[in-house]
């Protein structure tokens, strides 16, 4: 059974920074794509980024902010976030597909999903 485990959340103050973490088990092979949406009560969840085959995506209001890694030894990947802003709070989610195909912005063709874990951002 496939588990994706994430960690890093929690209450920063604008301008701050936080990393999330999500490790992901219970398959024998590595993602071909592992990446980060958010989500905030009542909207869908939105792309933020992805990385698959070194190659790293983000969406626009994340560029220049956000940086997304993966250590393909623990099939694990990072969210490392900077200047984070208000508009950044949001229940983060971790996503995983686990051959190609499909769109990298579209939450439906992921596989699995982790829990989430919050990020609150104060003004």
């Amino acid at each position: 059974q496939v588990q994706l485990v994430e960690s890093g959340g929690g209450l920063v103050q604008a301008g701050g920074s936080l990393r999330l973490s999500c490790a992901a088990s219970g398959r024998d092979r590595s993602a071909y794509v592992m990446a980060w949406f958010r989500q905030t009560p009542g909207k869908e969840r939105d792309f933020v980024a992805a990385t698959s085959g070194g190659v790293k995506y983000y969406a626009d209001s994340v560029k220049g902010r956000f940086t997304i890694s993966r250590d393909n030894a623990k099939n694990t990947v990072y969210l490392q976030m900077t200047s984070l802003k208000p508009e950044d709070a949001a229940r983060y989610y971790c996503a995983v597909r686990w051959f190609g195909g499909g769109k990298l912005f579209r939450a439906d063709d992921y596989d699995d999903w982790g829990q989430g874990t919050q990020v609150t951002v104060s003004s």
